[in-house]
């Protein structure tokens, strides 16, 4: 074995242990954490919330870091944006760790019980999960979001951010264990693993035993590395491949205006509009209006060109098999026509990703059709794509939207982050 390949090999082997001693350490902590009292996890939440504010500029100097790092090494721009801190995006992440702490606590909540014939009171009541691993990219306010929602709903955070934001990470999760050791708890309470290989991601996610639950947020390859290649519980969140159908009943104004919402609001989202898809029924004309609107947004549009210039629409970029399985997150949109609601949800059936699909129509019957046989986790009729949002169903911060149906199904906040656990209590009854 040459020198070199020794010195990878000692990495790789050092980062492994630390992973697993990190994992190891979590565990321990779990008993501690998950009976802490709301008013103590409140009131760590809003000290962290002070304290980040306190030593914004301690943040921000170590994110220039990781700016001029990503620079010098290419990142695109919108990437830049996403990793970049200033006051006033710190102040946000401040804010948000304060609304967690007036969220109603979800530990403990009974769920239902009942008197049992012997006279065992039994109920159902939630727990936490336990050690709850994070696997994310360039965003640092994840590590804060992550770090709120799992102290409220009483579990330990592991983190494995991206080495993009290695020193925004590292700071931010320094603040976060002083502030919870000012409290008299563990540092451990959270905890930032390393980044300097992908064998880590696979470390945290096979550390069966250890590690309870892993939700991956990011992209698609993200995600799907982490599904896939997990021996641990993982919860799938985040790819979005939204589509908005407009039917021939649709209010054509209406519906344009839910379509470039969806696509426009915040084209870097999971709950972004992807693809539009119209009704065959629709006149060319209104065809063309939804074209022309999309483009008069700035939104590049891809499709058949051939089936989009029947009804006059130019400018048009020629779709692959690609586009249709695209979450672009950028101004691009594909558009297909398809033959009335079966032609959509025949469509949705075969490129969904299962996140959130749209429907605009003033007939009810096409709507219940639609609501009927599309599967995903949301579905709206006559409204944008957008609102799949924890905060908009009035739930709060969420830790991303879960897109398969096992255990949480779309925006997971407190509740999703809990387990449970069934209590009898007797007086020495005992089974026939």
């Amino acid at each position: 074995m040459s020198s070199t390949t020794f010195s990878e090999a000692q990495i790789r082997e050092t980062e492994r242990q630390e992973v697993l001693a990190k994992a190891t350490a979590a565990k321990n902590v779990v008993p501690d954490i998950a009976v802490l009292g709301t008013g103590t996890k409140n009131a760590i939440l809003r000290a962290a919330a002070d304290t980040l504010v306190e030593r914004g500029e301690e943040i921000i100097s170590a994110n220039a870091q990781d700016i001029e790092s990503g620079r010098n090494n290419g990142m695109e721009e919108s990437l830049i944006d996403r990793l970049s801190l200033d006051a006033e995006r710190i102040a946000g992440i401040a804010d948000g760790l304060r609304q967690v702490a007036a969220l109603t606590d979800p530990v403990g909540e009974v769920l239902r019980g009942h008197v049992m014939e012997n006279g065992i009171q039994m109920r159902q009541i939630r727990v936490p999960l336990g050690v709850m691993g994070m696997v994310y990219e360039a965003r640092p306010n994840v590590t804060v979001d992550a770090f709120g929602l799992a102290l409220k709903s009483g579990n330990v955070a592991l983190l494995r951010g991206s080495s993009t934001a290695v020193h925004s990470n590292a700071v931010l999760v320094k603040i976060l264990q002083d502030v919870v050791e000012s409290f008299d708890l563990p540092r451990e309470t959270v905890q930032l693993l390393p980044c300097e290989t992908r064998d880590s991601v696979q470390d945290l996610i096979t550390a069966r035993g250890l590690v309870d639950v892993v939700i991956p947020r990011g992209g698609a390859g993200l995600i799907n590395a982490v599904v896939t290649g997990a021996t641990v519980p993982t919860i799938e969140t985040g790819t979005g491949n939204c589509h908005f159908y407009i039917d021939a009943e649709a209010d054509l104004d209406q519906a344009i205006a839910m379509l470039i919402n969806g696509k426009t609001r915040r084209c870097s989202v999971c709950n972004a509009t992807e693809t539009a898809l119209l009704d065959a029924s629709l006149s060319d004309a209104d065809k063309l209006a939804v074209i022309r609107a999309i483009q008069a947004a700035e939104v590049t549009v891809h499709g058949k060109v051939a089936e989009l210039e029947a009804f006059g629409a130019t400018d048009v970029v020629e779709a692959t098999e690609t586009d249709w399985d695209s979450e672009y997150l950028s101004f691009d949109i594909a558009v297909a026509v398809v033959d009335g609601v079966d032609g959509a949800i025949e469509h949705i059936t075969k490129y969904s990703t299962k996140h959130t699909e749209a429907i605009a129509t003033k007939n009810i019957e096409t709507a219940q059709r639609f609501v009927d046989r599309v599967d995903a986790a949301a579905v709206m009729i006559n409204a944008s794509t957008a609102f799949t949002d924890g905060e908009q169903y009035g739930m709060g911060a969420e830790i991303g939207i879960s897109t398969q149906k096992l255990h949480a199904r779309g925006p997971m906040a407190l509740p999703e982050l809990t387990s449970t656990k069934w209590i009898l209590q007797g007086n020495g009854q005992i089974r026939p």
